[in-house]
């Protein structure tokens, strides 16, 4: 399968196109959620090429601190990348951690909100279906890239993964469970509770409280696919990005229950102050 095509002697990879046209379709739904709360949607095309930044420097730094066990037994952990800038920052090479890309792009928003003094819980609540939608679409670009799969399995939709994509213990294993499909399936889910409970529940919702479901659901399905997943990345001898997904799905959930403690009916979602209606 190709990976990719030539414009001249640049060679565009199809993994980052898919990226891009998630990024996009991420931002069209974000313009829609703006516009259904009376938002300026002008601000959402303003602030996507830094979120897209921030979010793809935070992917890399996660891959950085968070390397597969395949590559730590090649010698490539956080300690060699450490002492190889280049290769660091060297993503075509590939290396992102969707962890480390929300929490990027979630700091770059914060920062916007900031300078602009807009809501940041307004405006994460805005783009969270987008960002799952962004991640189902993201993970069709590990198909082409043959990774991301799962164990080996004899179901009627396992994938066939090429000799040269395969673990070296699993050389003569062909068919693995399609670990970024489970995963698309789990985002396009998350998106659709997230824009359901947004009309819904609005009345019942805090501002922030679609960002906290988001952060309740996406991190509880990759906890459990963890589980099947055949390269995970240790830190310490601890799968980090299972332990991490376990933190913030139950840190969320406990926010959300204090939230409704302590704000009672205080910055409810239909309370929310509209974006002036002019450019940025």
């Amino acid at each position: 399968m190709s990976e990719g095509f030539y414009i001249g002697k640049l060679f565009i990879h199809f993994y980052g196109v898919i990226i891009m046209f998630g990024a996009i379709l991420a931002a069209w739904l974000s313009t829609v959620e703006t516009k259904r709360r009376g938002y300026n949607p002008d601000v959402v095309w303003d602030m996507m090429p830094w979120l897209l930044i921030a979010g793809i420097i935070g992917a890399r730094i996660w891959h950085i601190l968070t390397p597969p066990a395949s590559m730590v037994e090649m010698g490539i952990t956080t300690q060699y990348y450490l002492t190889h800038p280049l290769d660091a920052i060297n993503i075509r090479a590939g290396g992102l951690g969707i962890p480390g890309a929300v929490m990027g792009g979630a700091l770059a928003l914060w920062l916007y909100t900031r300078k602009k003094k807009l809501s940041f819980a307004s405006w994460v609540d805005i783009i969270a279906p987008g960002l799952a939608l962004a991640q189902a679409i993201g993970r069709w670009g590990n198909f082409i890239n043959q990774e991301l799969y799962g164990a080996p399995t004899d179901l009627p939709w396992a994938i066939f993964i090429e000799p040269s994509r395969r673990l070296a213990e699993y050389m003569n294993v062909a068919y693995y469970h399609p670990m970024f499909l489970y995963e698309s399936l789990w985002n396009l889910m998350n998106m659709a509770v997230l824009l359901i409970l947004g009309r819904k529940l609005k009345e019942k919702l805090f501002r922030g409280d679609i960002f906290l479901i988001y952060l309740v659901i996406y991190p509880l399905g990759r906890f459990f696919l963890e589980f099947i997943r055949l390269d995970p990345s240790n830190v310490g001898g601890i799968n980090a990005n299972q332990t991490i997904m376990a933190i913030i799905a139950i840190s969320s959930l406990i926010i959300l229950i204090l939230k409704r403690t302590i704000l009672k009916d205080k910055q409810r979602l239909e309370e929310f102050p509209a974006v002036p209606q002019k450019a940025v």
